[in-house]
């Protein structure tokens, strides 16, 4: 079975990298599914939360959600490489940490930048699989 060498990295670390069998992503011409093979591509990633369908030992392993907060991927012969300013799996994600964030931001505590802050609060609690209401 072919696979895809994946590297997740973000500005201050390598967030995960190994093996997968696909990767999910939405840029900035729409969503984007890389299976083996795949032709090249370089493209801006959009702040989304993104798939990873690991792979171990030549089985399905894992499949992992992040939010990836904007960025870059690059494809080309079975590799793989998302590049973000700032990425977090949602095993990482500490929930009533990023709601508390959600609920200041829609109160307005961080003035100009609290529909940012939004954005991001519920961009990390979209990658745990945990719905925001308006």
């Amino acid at each position: 079975m072919a696979e895809l060498e994946v590297a997740l990295v973000a500005a201050d670390r390598e967030v995960w990298s190994g093996t997968a069998s696909m990767v999910i992503a939405k840029t900035a011409d729409g969503d984007v599914g890389v299976m083996p093979g795949h032709q090249p591509i370089m493209s801006v990633l959009k702040p989304s939360v993104a798939v990873i369908k690991t792979v171990v030992d030549g089985a399905p392993g894992d499949v992992l959600r992040v939010a990836l907060h904007g960025g870059f991927i690059a494809v080309d012969e079975n590799r793989v490489s998302l590049l973000s300013e700032a990425a977090e799996l949602a095993s990482e994600i500490d929930v009533p940490r990023a709601e508390e964030a959600l609920a200041r931001a829609r109160a307005g505590e961080f003035d100009r930048d609290s529909e940012a802050a939004a954005e991001r609060a519920e961009l990390r609690l979209r990658a745990t699989g945990r719905a925001t209401a308006q």
